[in-house]
């Protein structure tokens, strides 16, 4: 039987709808991950509710961390920013943090790594839409490069604390390409998901790529490029999970029938925690849209809805396990009562 694992929930929005934590790009440029350099003891806290839900694989708070991030935030300190010589005790108290917030004790931790465009003001994960000097895959694949080369000299040897590395919410087919190279060319051999994100009417990146072609760039032959242990769907609303997970399990049986792939990827799935609400990124709040409240499913639960969509995964026996949790929105209580859907299958 395919092993489920679940994954934590929406850590910036828990930190907001349950601290009363704000964020903005101007005096919080690496939004969740300000709290490394603010207020650890809170994100402690926060991140511990998910380790208390039961989860099985914990995110760090390392999302928008980049050089760049660090060196727009001001503190006491670092009046002028935070230079990268300065980043390592940061990013030793990510690691530190998600492994004290474990409860469960085979639970493990994952880097998470955001886009290009998580790193952007503002953000530009939705759309892809990076500036010039970040628009090709050689660009962005030295960007990453860089990215987790601050990981790897940091001290405390994160590299081999970490179980998994996450590339999430891909926008563009060409990143997908980078993060492969970029993993590969890094200090790290753990094992990696990359996981995009839907955000448009349609089943396509942001970028117009199919889901297809998302799956060929992600799981392929690459001379260059590593092969990842999960690719999926991250930050995306609920109620296109079916129809792209669909699309996603197709593409990898086409893939295997064809020769292109010899290890069959697990599945990973954290989509938004949303009833209908649409991040803004120009006003940075959520807004109510009554079109896409249309588009929930009778009002069912959150993770009915999401183990309805593991489980009709699963009977298509097209992915070698799964790993499901929550983004934007989804709470420790909804994690909580996710895990619950699939203690007795």
């Amino acid at each position: 039987m395919a092993t489920i694992q679940i994954l934590d929930g929406g850590l910036g929005t828990s930190l907001g709808d349950l601290y009363n934590i704000k964020f903005d790009s101007t005096t919080t440029p690496l939004w969740a991950s300000h709290l490394l350099v603010s207020d650890p003891a809170t994100l402690q806290a926060c991140q511990r509710d998910f380790g208390v839900a039961g989860v099985d694989i914990l995110l760090t708070a390392t999302y928008q961390v980049s050089p760049e991030g660090f060196a727009r935030t001001k503190t006491t300190q670092f009046p002028d920013g935070i230079p990268r010589s300065a980043v390592g005790p940061f990013l030793q108290k990510a690691v530190d943090i998600a492994e004290q917030a474990k409860v469960r004790e085979s639970a493990s931790v994952a880097l998470s790594l955001g886009p290009y465009g998580a790193c952007m003001i503002p953000g530009q994960e939705y759309s892809g839409a990076y500036d010039a000097e970040h628009d090709s895959e050689e660009s962005l694949y030295l960007w990453h490069l860089d990215r987790l080369r601050m990981f790897a000299e940091a001290d405390g040897e994160l590299a081999s604390r970490v179980r998994y590395v996450a590339f999430e919410t891909l926008p563009r087919l060409d990143e997908v390409r980078a993060v492969r190279r970029a993993i590969r060319d890094s200090a790290f051999d753990a094992p990696f998901w990359i996981a995009c994100v839907f955000p448009r009417d349609d089943d396509l990146l942001p970028d117009g790529s199919s889901v297809e072609e998302v799956v060929r760039a992600a799981v392929a032959p690459m001379e260059d490029g590593a092969v990842p242990w999960g690719i999926g769907i991250n930050c995306t609303k609920m109620h296109k999970l079916a129809e792209l997970v669909d699309l996603f399990g197709r593409a990898v049986a086409e893939a295997v029938s064809d020769g292109q792939v010899s290890v069959v990827p697990s599945l990973v799935l954290y989509p938004d925690g949303t009833n209908g609400e649409v991040y803004n990124t120009t006003t940075q709040i959520w807004e109510k849209n009554d079109a896409l409240r249309d588009n929930v499913s009778a009002n069912r639960p959150w993770e009915e809805q999401l183990a309805q969509v593991v489980n009709e995964a699963y009977e298509k026996s097209h992915f070698k396990s799964f790993l499901v949790g929550g983004c934007c929105k989804a709470s420790h209580h909804d994690i909580k009562k996710l895990g619950e859907q699939f203690k007795t299958q």
